[in-house]
């Protein structure tokens, strides 16, 4: 878990919940996908999380400024064949601005959420790739699973 010379990483802290949205926010915009609305619903959400600790972000800066970002989602997941444990870990928000991709940054990221998971004594981690970062998690041992998904319509 090295950076090319001129990036520090550090954690994120509930202060950086709108820098966290914003990049969420271009992270989407490179996916094709419309997300202005959700931004101002999100920054909240990332605050509140932060300070529980029920959500872990990093930041990589570059200058004093964030190039780059990930978030770990804590969740209380009932026990289960795969892991007894009731605790899951889920990597997302991973996103590195286009000026500074290339240079290893979210590999670096997703290494350092996949250490804390570890530490964590948590086994199960799960994520939700882009085409753009399925090489990076596979090549790291993420194998792609048989999840389905419903989305009601009109549901409060």
């Amino acid at each position: 878990m090295t950076l090319p010379d001129g990036y520090t990483l550090r954690r994120a802290t509930a202060a950086d919940a709108p820098v966290i949205a914003a990049q969420r926010a271009a992270m989407f915009a490179d996916m094709g996908v419309e997300y202005a609305e959700e931004v101002a619903q999100f920054t909240p959400w990332a605050a509140r999380h932060l300070a529980a600790g029920t959500y872990l972000g990093w930041l990589v800066e570059a200058e004093g400024q964030p190039v780059a970002g990930a978030g770990l989602l804590l969740l209380d997941w009932p026990p289960h064949f795969i892991d007894p444990q009731p605790l899951r870990s889920y990597l997302l928000n991973v996103y590195t601005h286009p000026d500074h991709r290339g240079g290893g940054l979210a590999r670096t990221l997703t290494e350092t959420a996949i250490a804390e998971t570890r530490a964590r004594g948590i086994r199960v981690m799960s994520l939700h790739a882009s085409e753009a970062g399925r090489p990076i998690y596979q090549k790291l041992g993420f194998t792609a699973t048989n999840e389905m998904r419903l989305t009601l319509a009109g549901a409060p």
